[in-house]
């Protein structure tokens, strides 16, 4: 390691906190001068965004990187399952959790190579859950009473297969006359709009009129509206779920800051020990890890009941049969996997939603990255690339039948802060591992084993921390105005309400079109598009102030120079692309292309009224890494 990478002989900087010890200065002015130097020693990067670090930093940082996002990217099959019939087939749960481990590390390397180019990991998002519970929540597609059944469900009949796979990829033979409804090609179809925005170059414009009180409903009721299936979880088994919860907070928030001594090695050193801040970094997967031992004790020790109407049966660890023994060692996930894809107008409007929230999280997550890896503001064409490799991230989810799309992990750039390393190096080399994860089942095969009491708990957490997340937005505007307050009140109320008499009510839309009765359906069972839907129309037609809206803070914490040349250096295309493609002068005008060192391209919100979803000043007041 450089010289210059080591502190006080601490020979792992990326792990390890600096201790300053001084003398108290005499007055005030000495103290005030000493203030700045200790905060800069302390935000010191270990490796900015073009550095390399040992290999075996990498294999250690990325493993860190693919854990830290392990809960998010988990949870997102483990939800879909039961809608989608597989509540009793864990075999096949143990694929789609492979599936989504493989395509997230293939988008998090295109988004490293040629997207924006920032260490930032891409994962499943939370945003398209909500619309697609919709979908599958509508009367053609309740799973059959049999299916819910463990006893009578044989996962390797055909018609059972027929009746999981047609609600990824088509209806059933039964629907057809209302219409076809496909989640897997509904996912395809709308991510081309974020490609098309992206490559585009219409995310700046798109933004303009985006918000802190569209953003705050928006990202609120992703959360919300998945109480009913987190209190369902945890209701298996309410002392396991709290147990789950208390670990997870006890450290996640108790103990963050403590450092626990781990081995390590190295030629000067030899063996010795270090610190590493483990629960800081670890919390969900410890957490979880904890409470699923002690089940597995309980279950070993009989202390759990075996009847399956007992209360308690489904935090025993025994009930997924030999899932471990009937998935494959090897499996290669591959587009088209559970059939070919099929488009509906009433997925892709509902998906749409979800896409619309996603690029704005990302691009707020792309400023947020840039600053906690030493790397300069991200400019236009960056961004633009960023955008539009996500919608191909989200592409490619659709056509390998993750059920999901993909987007940046805002805890994964927290995670940034944390060791203080910020090479892209680091990331590229967790894509390579959640690939290899992907394609071994046996892995995914163990975390369907989690007894549903945990996951529960663990939802309480991540829904929890999503809900205030999306809340604290509201810091940048003035609540103290009665028109702010009422438009967030009204969008969060409708954003409850209506979806849930809709859902209620699955009958009393009726317009004569089939077609346009599904979309409005789905549409309006998704509780962030109808919140958001009612905050960015009420905010942008109720007058109001640029500054009583919150705008003019995000603009100013945006508000950053032209291109220079270390962000040429950063953002430019690899592989000698950009020095040889992106020279001519009609470049300028391709919105994804570098434009030449000196140029005034700026970036997404210099010259609009830009609205950032996440900014470095909002990650550690809201804090939602667990």
């Amino acid at each position: 390691m450089d010289p210059e990478k080591e502190l006080n002989g601490l020979d792992n900087y990326a792990f390890t906190k600096s201790e300053h010890l001084c003398e108290i200065p005499a007055d005030d002015s000495e103290r005030k001068q000493q203030l700045p130097d200790r905060e800069a020693e302390q935000n010191k990067l270990a490796y900015s965004v073009t550095e390399v670090p040992p290999w075996y930093l990498c294999i250690i940082l990325g493993t860190q990187h693919y854990l830290t996002a392990f809960g998010g990217i988990i949870a997102i099959p483990l939800i879909l399952s039961k809608e989608l019939c597989l509540e009793h087939d864990t075999l096949t749960q143990s694929h789609l959790i492979s599936t989504i481990f493989f395509v997230s590390g293939l988008c998090t390397l295109l988004q490293v190579t040629l997207g924006v180019r920032l260490p930032i990991l891409q994962g499943g998002t939370f945003t398209f859950l909500a619309p697609s519970l919709a979908l599958l929540s509508m009367p053609q597609w309740k799973c059959p009473a049999w299916s819910q059944n463990a006893n009578l469900v044989n996962t390797s009949s055909p018609e059972y297969i027929e009746v999981w796979q047609s609600r990824i990829r088509e209806c059933s033979r039964l629907n057809r006359h209302l219409g076809t409804i496909w989640l897997q090609g509904s996912i395809m179809v709308a991510s081309c709009f974020q490609i098309f925005v992206g490559f585009s170059g219409l995310i700046g414009l798109f933004m303009r009129f985006i918000g802190p009180l569209t953003i705050a409903p928006t990202i609120s009721l992703i959360g919300l509206s998945l109480f009913d299936s987190s209190g369902n979880d945890a209701g298996k088994h309410w002392g396991i779920s709290a147990l789950t919860v208390s670990i997870i907070v006890l450290f996640s928030q108790y103990l963050r800051h403590i450092p626990v001594p781990m081995p390590a090695y190295n030629k000067t050193k030899k063996f010795h020990s270090t610190k590493i801040y483990v629960f800081q970094i670890l919390p969900v997967l410890a957490g979880m890890t904890v409470s699923w031992l002690i089940c597995y004790i309980l279950t070993e020790y009989k202390v759990l009941p075996s009847d399956p109407e007992a209360y308690g049966y489904w935090a025993r660890t025994d009930l997924k049969g030999d899932v471990l023994g009937q998935a494959p060692w090897f499996r290669f996930p591959y587009p088209g996997q559970w059939g070919m894809p099929t488009v509906s107008p009433a997925g892709v409007f509902g998906i749409l939603a979800g896409v619309i929230s996603s690029m704005i999280e990302s691009v707020g997550d792309y400023h947020a990255c840039a600053r906690l890896s030493g790397a300069p503001p991200p400019p236009k064409h960056a961004i633009n690339r960023g955008v539009g490799i996500e919608g191909i991230g989200c592409l490619m989810a659709g056509a390998w039948g993750t059920g999901n799309g993909t987007t940046s992990y805002s805890e994964n750039v927290g995670a940034l802060g944390i060791t203080k390393v910020g090479s892209r190096m680091v990331i590229v080399t967790s894509g390579f591992l959640m690939i290899c994860m992907g394609m071994f089942g046996k892995v995914a095969a163990i975390f369907t084993t989690i007894p549903t009491p945990v996951i529960g708990g663990m939802f309480f957490v991540m829904f929890g921390v999503i809900i205030a997340a999306g809340i604290s937005n509201l810091q940048y505007t003035d609540m103290n105005s009665s028109r702010n307050i009422f438009v967030f009140g009204f969008s969060m109320f409708t954003g409850m309400a209506i979806p849930n008499w809709v859902f209620n009510h699955p009958g009393a839309i009726v317009t004569g079109v089939t077609e346009l009765d599904q979309v409005l359906r789905v549409l309006l069972t998704t509780s962030m598009f109808v919140g958001g839907f009612f905050g960015f129309v009420l905010d942008n037609t109720i007058p109001g102030s640029k500054k009583e809206r919150g705008i003019v803070v995000w603009k100013e914490a945006h508000q950053q120079s032209g291109e220079t040349l270390e962000s040429e250096e950063v953002y430019s295309l690899p592989f000698g692309i950009g020095s040889r493609i992106c020279t001519a002068s009609w470049v300028r005008y391709i919105p994804f292309c570098p434009k030449p060192a000196g140029t005034d391209s700026g970036n997404v919100g210099n010259n609009e009224d830009t609205i950032m979803e996440k900014t470095d000043q909002a990650l550690p007041n809201r804090d939602t890494r667990l």
